[in-house]
């Protein structure tokens, strides 16, 4: 139970993480699925092409879709991309870096299913039934029968109980022969995938490392910028309604004690923190405009410090001392007149 424990805690340490484990979790679904999945193939021309392909293709589209639609980045991303200029420019290299981390991660499930498919051969036999050389593998003398006739044919080798055609083709050699093509073109897949991501992981740093630390960084900048901007508008949301409700009951006690129905009253010891909470916002309009604004012009990336007092504040004008890299020497100098 504590691994499982500390499995979740690491999954929950950051966002990369925890869609690390929601595609891992995918993944090991997809097989799930496709174990559990009862492959009926048609066994009819025209037909088989498209079940065994439709199989092969279509849930992967499916879960590609899935893992975007799980990925809490993909919000983000769209409003990034759609928002107005505003005082922030926007990377087009951050925004790629994020489409392309999302996509790297939603193509896990995918390409599982794809593997486990060509490795098992049904979707490949059941497609490519009617294409097995009848010629090399089979009996080709029977002339009586029509090219039509022989389409029909072949394209029951997938069913095992209702084939009528061991003289024309023996079932076991025809099912041999296309799941080892199939089982081919999944070792080929596997290999091209694993070797794919160990250029990409391995290449990378090569070329591209500053840039791809500077899109990193500032993809986790926008991440936990959300966050915080999250958890600031539901405490304001919290503070605002606990205010509310506080002038809500003080203005009751205020009509019950004008109806002489003397209640002792209690000022609530939380109501002053609950107000500075509302940083000077206090009414729906001025939440709203504050919400527009930060949607259509952010803050630009820059940090300065506050302006401090000059004058008669700080002794030596325009420097401050928070900011003085080492300690001030003073020196005293006495004039004598004799």
């Amino acid at each position: 139970m504590d691994k499982f424990r500390m499995i979740f805690q690491f999954f929950q340490s950051n966002q990369e993480s925890f869609m690390n484990g929601i595609c891992g979790i995918m993944a090991l679904a997809s097989t799930q699925m496709y174990s559990a999945f009862d492959f009926n193939c048609p066994c009819l021309p025209h037909y088989n092409l498209a079940y065994g392909l439709g199989i092969l293709l279509v849930p992967p589209f499916i879960l590609f879709l899935l893992g975007f639609v799980l990925n809490n980045n993909i919000s983000m991303l769209a409003e990034e991309w759609r928002r107005p200029q505003g005082q922030r420019g926007k990377d087009p290299s951050v925004l790629r870096y994020m489409f392309c981390s999302m996509a790297q991660r939603a193509m896990i499930a995918p390409a599982v299913w794809v593997s486990v498919t060509l490795l098992d051969g049904k979707c490949i036999t059941c497609a490519f039934c009617t294409s097995v050389p009848v010629e090399t593998l089979g009996n080709a003398s029977h002339s009586h029968l029509s090219q039509g006739e022989i389409q029909r044919v072949l394209a029951r080798i997938p069913c095992k109980e209702i084939y009528n055609g061991q003289q024309l083709i023996a079932n076991e050699v025809a099912v041999r022969y296309l799941r080892c093509i199939s089982q081919a073109l999944g070792w080929c897949f596997v290999l091209l995938m694993t070797t794919l991501a160990f250029l990409v992981r391995s290449l990378r740093p090569c070329f591209s490392q500053a840039a791809f630390l500077k899109s990193r960084y500032w993809s986790h900048y926008i991440d936990i910028e959300r966050k915080l901007f999250d958890e600031t508008c539901a405490e304001h949301a919290r503070s605002f309604a606990k205010v509310c409700i506080q002038q809500f009951f003080e203005g009751m006690s205020t009509d019950l004690v004008a109806a002489r129905c003397h209640l002792p009253r209690k000022a609530p010891a939380d109501a002053g923190d609950a107000a500075e909470k509302l940083l000077g916002i206090t009414d729906q309009g001025t939440m709203n405009m504050a919400l527009k604004n930060w949607h259509r012009c952010k803050p630009p990336l820059h940090l300065h410090p506050p302006a401090l007092p000059t004058g008669n504040g700080w002794a030596g004008e325009g420097q401050s001392p928070l900011y003085s890299s080492a300690p001030r020497r003073e020196t005293a100098a006495y004039y004598s007149w004799v």
